[in-house]
């Protein structure tokens, strides 16, 4: 076990794990870090824990120091002057009539470097403009192509849903995206229904994809299975029927222990067949790193409620993302466990 604190950079940005180096921080204290950028101050937005090996990074590196008032002054100024910076770098573009789009402006904390991030349809020589802004900057100068969804991430912005930029708000990392997972999933193929603001399919296309393509596998074959006529498919207790053998299914792929009660493992098995395996194999795993027990349904419950807030779902081990449902799975959970003796004795008939 190591003990880290989770630091971030920007507002809605990724958080990182530092070694705490024996210090006492909490939450919302600021720390001074170096990163691949230089040096920086962050905000502890998760204050010191214990975390197993395997959820660090091999090099976790240490706080630099707890930064004073000093240090939280200069990143606020620094803040403001990136403003100024990004709007004398896009008049120093227009003049040298490069074909490229400023995205952003960032200092290092220390003022050594500023970087300017853009988008380009092709390469930019932008030679000429490096000279004019170390002219103006007196610094070192930074230029960093980057893509439309890392655009979209810096930027931030609504999505079709009505919520913003998952990329903005809590992903890590941009995850593979085709368009074989709207097909699985059932959803239109017309581009502009499955296209995030960024122009590139939706990254939430990706959240439960693990569930639909375990499911898809299995589903259409259960019926011819078991011979069951397509007539008698909408019949409720046929469907009860059906449902057992999907669930049964679904908890060979789980591999319980020897031990686990039955009540719990019949939960877990639901909450995968309501909230998608992938969200919880995500609380299984996560319950494993806090060192707690995985196959118990009360703490896999926890850890679903817990994966909408950023300290969880930012975990290394998360391999699906953010889960905002867990309130309807639990009631869902709670209301089949309810009626489940009476289900026993409709798929045993």
């Amino acid at each position: 076990m190591k003990k880290v604190i989770s630091v971030r950079f920007k507002e809605n940005g990724k958080s990182y794990y530092f070694d705490p180096a024996g210090a006492e921080i909490k939450t919302g204290d600021h720390v001074i870090v170096e990163t691949a950028r230089g040096i920086e101050c962050g905000e502890v937005v998760q204050g010191v824990k214990e975390v197993t090996d395997a959820a660090v990074p091999k090099a976790l590196k240490p706080i630099t120091r707890i930064a004073d008032s000093v240090d939280v002054r200069r990143m606020r100024q620094n803040r403001e002057d990136e403003k100024r910076a990004y709007h004398t770098c896009q008049e120093c573009i227009a003049r040298h009539g490069l074909e490229m789009k400023l995205v952003e402006a960032e200092y290092t904390l220390d003022r050594s470097k500023i970087m300017f991030y853009f988008t380009a349809d092709g390469r930019v020589d932008f030679r000429e403009l490096v000279k004019d802004l170390a002219g103006i900057f007196h610094t070192r100068i930074e230029l960093r192509q980057i893509g439309v969804r890392d655009e979209s991430k810096m930027i931030g912005g609504l999505g079709i849903c009505g919520q913003p930029f998952c990329c903005s708000r809590f992903l890590k990392d941009f995850q593979p995206v085709s368009i074989k997972m709207a097909k699985e999933q059932g959803l239109s193929l017309n581009p502009t229904k499955i296209s995030g603001a960024c122009g590139r399919l939706m990254c939430c296309l990706a959240y439960e994809e693990s569930a639909y393509e375990y499911l898809n596998s299995i589903m259409p074959s259960v019926a011819e299975q078991f011979d069951v006529p397509e007539s008698l498919i909408a019949d409720p207790a046929t469907n009860v029927w059906l449902a057992n053998k999907l669930l049964s299914k679904i908890g060979e792929s789980l591999r319980f222990p020897a031990g686990t009660s039955d009540e719990d493992r019949m939960s877990i098995i639901l909450a995968c067949y309501n909230g998608g395996i992938g969200h919880v194999n995500d609380a299984r795993r996560l319950a494993r790193v806090h060192g707690e027990d995985p196959n118990s349904w009360e703490v896999v419950a926890r850890y679903l409620t817990l994966k909408s807030e950023p300290e969880y779902y930012e975990n290394e081990v998360v391999k699906c993302g953010r889960f905002t449902g867990s309130r309807q799975t639990l009631a869902y959970v709670k209301d089949v466990i309810g009626r489940y003796d009476k289900y026993c004795r409709i798929a045993v008939r």
